[in-house]
């Protein structure tokens, strides 16, 4: 029997992404963050980390990015954003955006590169597409506004450890 090897280091591997939409009184929590574009606004998002599932990972870049502990209670969307930066590099991340609700609003210094969070109207991010990190931004909030939710019992995350002999 033949075993065809894969050679993993040539494979398309999308950076794996998690983003939280969370909404009080008609108003959407966000943040604006330094990056390489500039100051911009996006969801309390960022990518998923070893040894952690998909929703933990969310739950997390929210607490450090925002400085409040959520649950999440649905997943809004599954997104791949491709686009191609300079020297013709392709770049893809698959995000997972959730929404949930706010348990607990902690004191703790939010990560370096966020300057602020920042509540706004559905009209208030539109007029601010401009600053958007990404057009995922918009796109998750429409779908949220839209009333899509899928079931968190979609996801599973299994831990398995192999050995090698």
């Amino acid at each position: 029997m033949d075993i065809e090897f894969i050679n993993i280091a040539s494979m398309f591997k999308p950076e794996i992404t998690v983003a939280t939409i969370l909404e009080r009184n008609g108003r959407f929590l966000l943040v604006e963050e330094e990056t390489e574009q500039g100051i911009l606004l996006n969801q309390p998002a960022g990518h998923l980390e070893a040894d952690e599932s998909i929703q933990d990972a969310a739950v997390r870049e929210t607490l450090e990015e925002t400085a409040c502990r959520i649950v999440p209670d649905a997943l809004v969307g599954i997104y791949l954003l491709q686009y191609t930066v300079a020297g013709n590099r392709k770049v893809s991340f698959l995000r997972f955006a959730f929404s949930g609700r706010i348990v607990l609003e902690c004191d703790q210094p939010l990560d370096s590169d966020i300057l602020r969070t920042v509540w706004m109207t559905y009209e208030e991010i539109v007029a601010s597409r401009h600053r958007h990190r990404s057009k995922l931004v918009l796109q998750s909030i429409e779908d949220y506004l839209k009333g899509q939710r899928i079931s968190l019992s979609v996801l599973s995350t299994l831990f398995v450890e192999r050995n090698r002999t």
